[in-house]
């Protein structure tokens, strides 16, 4: 693997983890959020991630079948958990049904922050390993002086 694949490899990783971020930080802001534009409480949403071969030109696909398994990743969707809304018993609250319970949102915060620490890692991990092949390219350049 050349210097710029393992870059756009890391970048894609990056990218990825970016938008997982993003979504995981969404579905703690919204929580507590009972009525949304669609009707109904917030719905959880899941990023789908998808392995994506890294070539960008005829001649990179055409090279040594060393680099075949240099794959990055990239975000396919990001999809409604299907599973149902909590139920809450708050007569008082505005969205309060016949019964006195309350749809809430499907959003566990415990499962959401352990996400977002995963993200987070995943993301040093891609930042580190830039700097390594950055370092690398330092280091062959200095060798050639």
């Amino acid at each position: 693997m050349d210097f710029f694949s393992s870059m756009r490899v890391s970048a894609s990783g990056l990218d990825a983890q970016m938008k997982r971020m993003n979504t995981i930080s969404s579905n703690l802001a919204n929580a507590e959020t009972t009525r949304t534009a669609e009707g109904g409480p917030y719905r959880k949403q899941d990023v789908i991630l998808a392995a994506q071969t890294d070539r960008e030109t005829f001649g990179e696909i055409l090279q040594n079948e060393l680099d075949e398994a240099v794959q990055g990743v990239q975000v396919v969707d990001v999809n409604r958990d299907a599973r149902p809304p909590r139920l809450v018993y708050n007569p008082n609250h505005a969205d309060a049904n016949a019964e006195g319970y309350v749809a809430m949102p499907n959003v566990n915060s415990a499962e959401e922050m352990a996400n977002m620490i995963a993200a987070q890692r995943s993301y040093e991990a891609n930042v580190t390993a830039m700097n390594a092949a950055k370092q690398m390219a330092q280091k062959a350049l200095e060798i050639g002086r």
